[in-house]
């Protein structure tokens, strides 16, 4: 097993040589990723060289198409799913709530759909909203004292009536990793669809979708050190019977079929500087040389060796303090380092502190109130978040560490 370079790493990332962020450890990452050379690259070119309509007959134009192409192919290759079935949006929250729609279209009245109280309201509120038609919710709960969830719970949730199970890979608050396969496997046993929201686990390394086996995954670009867009695969068999939401002359091009508003062309065609990031970490690292998933999953399993070893002692370091309460497991490797800490005080302020001291974190309830509230914690006060990702040094934690010692 290789170890991750990661002076290498940071070098990717200009934002680690910008003067301004300089001895500014950054950790808030589950609210967005610094975005990496390759994809600002694209971005600069497609504003600067191919800013017009795509798909024209002329040079400018034609590029411009071709490169939201390459995206589209790059990215679903690297998912292990065809082109097709992977789409973009303006975010994934937005994304969310246009299948919700088709859905609500698709539903009868007495149908089910499961949603879960360790949802990212991006994957819970929209869902919930089809009560209004007479569709019933049902909530799969959490365990209040380790915010995780249970498969046992889905199962019991399960009947004939159940046609969408919607829950996700990773909380944003709690952290715990949930088995995608193992869940999706049963929700498909009893004839649901499954709908995963991968927002908090993309940036801790890409998935094979088509292996995990979710019928929907949504991720959020701009946390995967991408640019500002939401990553939506729709499994193919799903996709086509749900109704169009797109231009009617659109409706038989799959990725166009759950995406109302133009597109963003320019920033579709900068994600694929997010598989350009993949390949250059796999090759620096001797990863596999052929099979866009297979080098995808090499790079992954690097990123995830790097967060483990930089988080255990971290989580070490925090779940035992008087007046803090850890979220989420203590075991680094059944989780991503997306850690949140509940306080005896009003966590925003703390934030501000860790500033002081060099740590960019935040304070708050970060969308997952239902989560908060299941677990005894008020929403108003909030948890302090600290997130980190791959391109985070010793250095960095050492310095969090130390802020940490000093304001808690």
């Amino acid at each position: 097993m290789r170890t991750l370079d990661i002076d290498f790493v940071r070098a990717q990332f200009p934002a680690f040589s910008e003067p301004s962020l300089q001895g500014q450890a950054f950790f808030q990452n589950a609210g967005g990723s610094y975005t990496c050379k390759p994809v600002i690259d694209r971005l600069y070119r497609f504003y600067t060289q191919r800013k017009v309509q795509p798909n024209s007959p002329f040079e400018a134009s034609r590029l411009g198409g071709e490169e939201m192409d390459e995206a589209r192919e790059r990215l679903a290759a690297l998912l292990g799913v065809e082109t097709d079935e992977l789409s973009f949006g303006p975010s994934t929250t937005q994304n969310t709530y246009v299948l919700a729609q088709a859905f609500r279209q698709w539903l009868n009245p007495g149908d089910a759909v499961v949603v879960t109280d360790q949802d990212h309201e991006a994957n819970s509120g929209p869902w919930r909203r089809l009560s209004e038609d007479g569709i019933e919710i049902r909530e799969w709960r959490i365990d209040p004292e380790t915010g995780t969830l249970d498969p046992q719970d889905l199962e019991n949730l399960l009947d004939e009536r159940v046609r969408l199970v919607c829950f996700p890979h990773c909380s944003n608050v709690v952290g715990d990793i949930n088995p995608v396969t193992e869940i999706t496997a049963i929700a498909h046993a009893a004839g649901a669809f499954v709908c995963v929201d991968g927002v908090s686990y993309v940036p801790h390394g890409f998935p094979n979708v088509g292996e995990l086996g979710p019928d929907i995954y949504l991720f959020s670009a701009y946390k995967t050190y991408g640019p500002h867009q939401g990553c939506m695969v729709i499994r193919r068999a799903l996709g086509q019977m749900l109704p169009n939401q797109g231009h009617y002359f659109n409706g038989d091009v799959l990725y166009k079929r759950f995406t109302p508003a133009g597109p963003d062309h320019a920033q579709i065609a900068a994600s694929a500087g997010m598989a350009d990031y993949v390949d250059l970490l796999c090759d620096h690292h001797q990863g596999p040389q052929a099979g866009a998933a297979q080098r995808g999953g090499f790079a992954h399993d690097l990123m995830r060796r790097h967060e483990t070893g930089l988080l255990q002692p971290l989580l070490d370091s925090v779940k035992n303090r008087n007046a803090v309460r850890l979220l989420g497991p203590a075991e680094a490797v059944r989780r991503a380092p997306t850690v949140s800490l509940a306080l005896n005080r009003a966590s925003l302020p703390v934030a501000a502190e860790l500033a002081e001291h060099g740590v960019m974190a935040d304070g708050g309830d970060f969308y997952a109130m239902r989560t908060l509230q299941a677990m005894g914690i008020d929403p108003d006060q909030g948890v302090l978040r600290l997130s980190f990702t791959h391109y985070t040094s010793q250095q960095e934690i050492n310095q969090l560490l130390e802020a940490l010692d000093r304001v808690l």
